[in-house]
């Protein structure tokens, strides 16, 4: 993988569409985006608390938690926790089978409270929207690879479309009361060019690069289908060469890396990997060649993605939006500006977003049933 020198840094944290809560195989992750997992982490402690200071009797065992009244059931859990395991289940203990379930139904809390509070502002992803998405997703497969990219991850279609209502529904939500609300001004640009001007001074060449990823490894995200994830080097081979032909026939390069590129770092920013220092590049002779036979706005063939150790974990098509020289970048540049307000919006919405989910499990009802029933056993 390239390493990347930004002065500013221009990566969006890549929301992406998991079967129902996206767990991962080796570690459980929220789907609740990452710009929310600081405040996820304060509803995990706030839900055991609660479970601490009083235990509550579900209505009946088919019930894992409850959500300002409304249940979670262990059904879904259960199948959640089996898609976390993968194709090859390793072999886990009761205590670590119980943290994997209650991490799962936390991310089934957090969703809920959402998906509760889109409702409340009538911001849910209505069925044009969803189908659209799904349309989008499918675009690569015939329809005998994508059922069987479902099969794969233990999904329905009805499944999966609802793991598209709840992705666009939480987009909806954010935009909303978060995006709707963050003015970055001139002033504050200013201000911030003052303050970290050196970092725009370039000691040497930058590379402003785009990059759309898909690897061969199995998907970390349990019935994760967004980005049309690979699952073997075959898949792999073919799923880069179909979004190369895409290419080729003029799609939108970060249209493309937006919908179907495997980097959760890049993806969302149109696969904008932001500068990269000449040195770094080079580190990568193919790339680097490859590269430095483009013009700005061209794009490679299909490269070889390598990883530590010289290890091949994919393939990429770079995409050169820029080569710059050594120097100092000035406050009038426009990719300057443009760099520092992406920064300030960036930060401005993970804090605020942060803040907002605290208010909103702060507001909840919480009984997390699974919790008082492995803490019953514990003290057996």
């Amino acid at each position: 993988m390239l390493s990347q020198n930004r002065p500013v840094d221009l990566s969006l944290n890549a929301g992406t569409l998991s079967g129902s809560t996206g767990v991962t195989r080796l570690q459980v992750e929220s789907t609740v985006p990452k710009r929310f997992r600081v405040a996820f982490l304060i509803l995990v402690t706030g839900a055991s608390l609660a479970v601490l200071a009083g235990c509550h009797r579900p209505p009946s065992a088919d019930v894992v938690a409850s959500v300002n009244g409304k249940d979670l059931m262990r059904a879904e859990m259960d199948r959640n926790y089996q898609a976390s395991l993968g194709d090859a289940p390793q072999k886990i203990s009761p205590e670590e089978a119980d943290i994997r379930r209650l991490t799962i139904l936390h991310q089934m809390i957090a969703d809920e409270i959402l998906e509760q509070r889109a409702a409340r502002l009538n911001l849910a992803a209505s069925d044009e929207d969803v189908n659209a998405k799904l349309t989008e997703v499918k675009a690569p497969y015939t329809q005998e690879e994508f059922d069987a990219q479902l099969k794969q991850r233990n999904l329905t279609l009805d499944d999966f479309k609802r793991t598209i209502r709840r992705s666009l529904t939480k987009d909806k939500l954010i935009n909303k009361e978060i995006e709707s609300r963050i003015n970055i001004t001139d002033a504050e640009i200013s201000t911030y060019y003052t303050a970290h001007k050196a970092e725009f001074n370039l000691i040497e060449p930058q590379y402003h690069l785009a990059q759309i990823v898909v690897t061969g490894t199995p998907s970390q995200q349990a019935g994760n289908l967004q980005n049309n994830k690979a699952s073997n080097d075959a898949d792999a081979k073919k799923k880069i060469q179909v979004l190369h032909n895409r290419l080729e026939s003029g799609e939108e390069f970060g249209a493309v890396a937006m919908n179907f590129s495997e980097d959760p770092n890049t993806a969302s920013n149109g696969g904008d990997m932001g500068f990269v220092a000449e040195s770094s590049l080079k580190s990568d002779p193919q790339v680097y060649d490859a590269i430095n036979k483009l013009k700005p706005g061209q794009f490679t063939d299909i490269m070889p993605l390598i990883g530590p150790g010289n290890r091949a974990l994919g393939y990429a098509i770079y995409r050169l939006l820029s080569r710059d020289p050594a120097g100092q970048r000035e406050l009038n540049d426009p990719r300057v500006q443009q760099a520092i307000h992406t920064t300030m919006h960036n930060n401005r919405v993970q804090l605020l977003e942060n803040a907002y989910f605290e208010k909103l499990q702060n507001e909840a009802k919480i009984q997390n049933y699974l919790a008082d029933q492995i803490l019953k056993q514990g003290a057996q």
